[in-house]
């Protein structure tokens, strides 16, 4: 597997992505030779630890340049005591997060971390609150936080620094997990603690090269760094995408069902691509799944950075919602309008999908729109089957295609639930005034596109 277990020091990854770096000064710490526990021996381990990497800590900080971006650049040394945790790492930790507030930067984290130093006790683990308090200031402050996880990343190190972050990218076999190597079940599952299986169960966004992680973290600065508004101006709506199919309206409302339904009806990825000449994903709702009918990211179109949730055409499920809505509510923190491409049958209603919270990720999803401050545009492009897709409908920018249909319910369901014969679903499907123009004359929609 390439890549996989390679263990890069701190300033060698620095190098892999940034053009220049101006490193922050450690803050001054009075700090007894042995820690503040008086671990017999730790002041040796340090000497050694400097002696063999060049460093004083395990943290390395600065202000850089990655691809003509600015950002706050922070990157663990592994081999200084496993890139451990302690008292003075917090310091540097803090001083990075605060750089980054005063600067009005992103924050870069290239981590490869064991967790907590043991040599400091419960001071070391307390430092996970720092970096907490220190990264909900950030994300109050409206600025991104990107992380790219390196073998291996464990314990607190992940469940702040990595997991918390707004977007989670890793190297290929890069170990990942809150428990490390010698602490897991003997019979735990290998794959589940390796980017791979992270990135199967959404909890990170993307698996990345090495050599393609400087034009990759330079992508995602552009993307989160160019659509955010100042305090007072509120930033412009997505313009809406450039309809394709049919311009002509159905004549009744079970044309408009099956021209929604056929399978050669232009889809979520062709709109996608022709609206973002670049545009990177988001990928899982970081509670243990991915829905593939769910595409999320963010986008540039005509110079401007928009966040976008789409559905493909497929029952929308419990993470596709979860997706969507972390995905929305970053886009509002950062300042950056939100385009929704709507096309599902309706929300997964199997078993599994209700095991899964599909309710409260439909409630979810529901509410990331409605308490969003910055403008949600709306494009219906196929089927707007029920709430699962009204869910990630604008309320009062939503526009529709001359081949899509909105509706209460189905058709068919709503016939067989008011007791009617199979046949008279098209009857029913004129009379729930479904289509483009009746959506538009029922105040549904603002227009239909193309037509």
């Amino acid at each position: 597997m390439p890549d996989s277990s390679e263990r890069i020091p701190a300033r060698a990854a620095i190098a892999l992505v940034a053009a220049d770096f101006d490193e922050l000064a450690a803050p001054a710490r009075d700090f007894p030779e042995d820690g503040p526990l008086f671990w017999t021996g730790y002041g040796t381990s340090r000497a050694r630890a400097t002696e063999r990497t060049g460093e004083t800590e395990s943290v390395v900080a600065g202000v850089a340049s990655v691809g003509g971006r600015p950002c706050v650049l922070l990157s663990f040394e592994f081999g200084f005591l496993g890139g451990s945790l302690g008292q003075r790492t917090g310091d540097r930790l803090e001083l990075a997060y605060e750089t980054a507030r005063e600067r009005r930067l992103p924050l870069v984290s290239l981590i490869a971390t064991g967790g907590s130093r043991m040599q400091e006790g419960m001071l070391a683990l307390t430092q996970l609150q720092r970096v907490a308090r220190q990264s909900a200031l950030l994300r109050a402050a409206g600025l991104p936080q990107i992380a790219v996880v390196r073998d291996p990343t464990t314990g607190g190190g992940w469940a702040t620094l990595g997991a918390g972050a707004d977007v989670v990218l890793a190297m290929p076999g890069a170990q990942i997990g809150f428990a490390g190597s010698r602490v897991r079940p003997a019979d735990a599952d290998p794959a589940a603690y390796r980017a791979e299986g992270q990135l199967a169960a959404g909890q990170i966004d993307a698996i990345v090269r090495k050599e393609d992680l400087r034009d990759v973290l330079a992508g995602w600065l552009t993307l989160l760094g160019t659509g955010g508004s100042q305090p007072d101006q509120a930033p412009a709506p997505a313009p809406t995408p450039a309809p394709f199919g049919t311009s002509n309206l159905p004549a009744d409302g079970w044309e408009a069902v099956t021209r929604a339904r056929a399978a050669g009806r232009p889809r979520a990825e062709a709109y996608l691509d022709a609206y973002f000449p670049h545009r990177q994903a988001l990928v899982g709702d970081r509670c243990g799944g991915v829905d593939p009918g769910m595409l999320c990211g963010f986008g540039l179109h005509r110079g401007t950075s928009y966040a976008y949730a789409a559905q493909t055409g497929t029952a929308t499920r419990p993470a596709g919602y979860r997706t969507a809505a972390r995905v929305i509510r970053l886009a509002d923190r950062l300042g950056i309008p939100v385009l929704t491409l709507v096309d599902t049958p309706g929300a997964a209603n199997d078993a599994a999908a209700e095991r899964e919270g599909q309710g409260a990720a439909i409630a979810d999803a529901f509410a990331a729109v409605a308490a969003a401050r910055v403008p949600v545009t709306t494009l219906v492009i196929g089927e707007g089957g029920s709430g699962g897709a009204l869910a990630l409908t604008s309320p009062d920018r939503t526009w529709v295609t001359a081949d899509s249909y909105f509706s209460v319910i189905a058709p068919e369901l709503a016939a067989a639930i008011l007791k009617r014969d199979e046949s008279e679903a098209r009857h029913t499907a004129t009379q729930l005034r479904l289509r483009p123009q009746d959506l538009v004359e029922l105040g549904v929609a603002k227009g239909v596109l193309g037509a």
